[in-house]
């Protein structure tokens, strides 16, 4: 496969001298670094630092192993430097503003209507608190921890050979190397849109002016928090989703809760549309933007001051120098077996730009079980599957969506009976005094068993209350288990017991009563 170097990002996405991230990059790539001597060859050789490489090189080197990582952006990765990291201090500043206009229907003092807010000042507290968190990833941390890192534009040139920096750059010779170099905002082909302007997650977080109209194309999580972060932050926000509901992998009915809350919080939903194509304005405001979509057969425009593309992700696969290196890869990215081995079996890959799922957790695990694979797959640990990881997500819009395992119609595409329980968040005390009770929770269970297969919760805190059951999933307990134990009241995660006292109280079968009926009987 041909690799267009036109494609390829650049070393460095923003200037030293950019002030809103100067102290950001100051941190991870510290100013005057100087790449190390390489190593005669090494155990391992990161090609990537966001989260995968960050934790395959601290875990090897922590176990003796010599590492070497290689960064050509900027370490730490997506989830640091334009994703998980901004975008939750950014929902947080949301949070805030809706509490505040909204703080009436609890007594408290409100926020005058149409009363606006200091935007620059969330996105300097968002700057300032990822600058602090920034250091865990920094070069000199990994430095100090046993890391060679090599800060520049690394490449295959054999199939046991990473270069740094072009053909007069220093060869990194491995034993065994990893590829985690993640992914990045698709591009959606949309005809004049790069003519026109738009933001991705890769600069929507250098804004420090509030767009008054912002334009959201994808109906995806990354769109669907964007979106209602920006409307509660005082944009007027419309989102364009190809989709008939917003959310489509989640159930219908979970999506729809947040599609209410969205609508709510004033975000427009152009459903079931195609974009056609973007221009700028001809009125002679430069800023202006206008999307056209055909939505129901008819075309419409709509204009906005800044469009967000949050339409998918691609794999960073292109120069690479896979080909050099006998590693083979596609559209969704390179491809691994079972143990995250590519190809070429000295080679391994994990995270964005190897997995379906692409989560920060995700990279993590998957990182670990490529230390054990690559490192000491021979040795007493033998090799770990990817395939036997329990993985949990969340879509961290208000309310939130947290989902594990199967969906029904996984199970059923599985040929596997499932007995479901659901319980709504109003039958939960704690949920109704918070205002929060539009949710519910729901866990698929093995018909006939206590066995949990999947379970989907809608929640103000779902993605900290889902890890309950993370652990009952990868741990084999069944939800009979659950039932045993206490949960504090009042709280929202009372909503796991619940379910867990349903499935308790369904083994109370007509025969079984009879059994207690008699007992009471002889005993009475």
């Amino acid at each position: 496969m041909a690799e267009p170097a036109s494609t390829l990002p650049p070393v460095h996405p923003v200037e030293p001298d950019d002030e809103p991230n100067r102290e950001l990059i100051a941190n991870v790539h510290p100013p005057g670094w100087r790449n190390p001597q390489p190593a005669s060859r090494y155990h391992l050789v990161v090609v990537g630092g966001g989260t995968a490489g960050l934790v395959s090189a601290a875990g090897a080197a922590g176990l003796g192993a010599r590492v070497a990582l290689v960064e050509r952006h900027l370490l730490g990765g997506d989830c640091l430097n334009v994703g998980c990291v901004p975008s939750k201090a950014v929902l947080r500043a949301a949070r805030a503003w809706h509490g505040a206009r909204h703080g009436a229907a609890f007594g408290a003092p409100a926020a005058p209507a149409g009363a606006a807010g200091d935007f620059a000042a969330a996105m300097a507290r968002m700057r300032r608190l990822r600058a602090a968190l920034s250091e865990h990833d920094g070069a000199r941390r990994f430095q100090d921890i046993g890391v060679d890192v090599f800060l520049g534009d690394g490449r295959f040139v054999s199939p046991q050979e990473v270069q740094v920096d072009g053909p007069d750059g220093p060869r990194l010779r491995f034993r065994r190397a990893v590829v985690a170099t993640g992914g990045r905002a698709a591009d959606p082909g949309i005809p004049g849109l790069d003519a026109a302007g738009y933001l991705t997650n890769e600069t929507l977080f250098n804004l420090t002016t509030l767009p008054a109209r912002l334009l959201v194309i994808g109906g995806g999580p990354i769109g669907c928090e964007m979106a209602q972060a920006f409307a509660r932050l005082g944009s007027r926000v419309t989102l364009i989703a190809k989709d008939t509901h917003l959310l489509p992998r989640e159930d219908a009915d979970a999506a729809a809760l947040v599609q209410q809350a969205m609508i709510t919080d004033g975000v427009e939903l152009v459903l079931r549309a195609r974009t056609i194509e973007a221009r700028r304005d001809g009125d002679g405001d430069a800023n202006t933007k206008v999307l056209a979509v055909e939505c129901g057969g008819a075309r419409r425009e709509i204009a906005a001051d800044e469009i967000l593309v949050a339409a998918g992700r691609a794999p960073n696969v292109l120069g690479l120098g896979l080909e050099a290196a006998g590693v083979r890869y596609g559209k969704k990215g390179v491809e691994v077996d079972n143990r995250l081995r590519t190809s070429n079996p000295r080679i391994y890959a994990c995270g964005d730009v190897a997995s379906r799922y692409q989560f920060t957790h995700m990279a993590d695990a998957q990182a670990r079980l490529v230390i054990q694979n690559a490192l000491f797959s021979l040795g007493p640990l033998g090799a770990a599957k990817a395939s036997a990881l329990v993985v949990p997500w969340c879509t961290y819009t208000a309310p939130e969506i947290a989902h594990i395992g199967m969906y029904e119609h996984d199970a059923k595409k599985k040929g596997i009976a499932v007995d479901t329980l659901t319980v709504p968040l109003a039958e939960v005390d704690r949920a109704v005094l918070e205002g929060d009770d539009e949710g519910f929770l729901r866990v698929h269970l093995k018909r006939g068993t206590d066995e949990i297969l999947g379970a989907t919760l809608v929640a103000a805190h779902a993605g900290d209350m889902i890890a309950e059951l993370c652990l009952a999933m990868t741990k084999k307990i069944g939800l009979g288990a659950i039932a045993s134990v206490i949960h504090p009241y009042p709280t929202e995660s009372e909503v796991i017991k619940k379910a867990a006292d349903t499935w308790r109280r369904g083994k109370l079968t007509p025969a079984v009563k009879k059994i207690f009926g008699w007992w009471f009987r002889a005993t009475g």
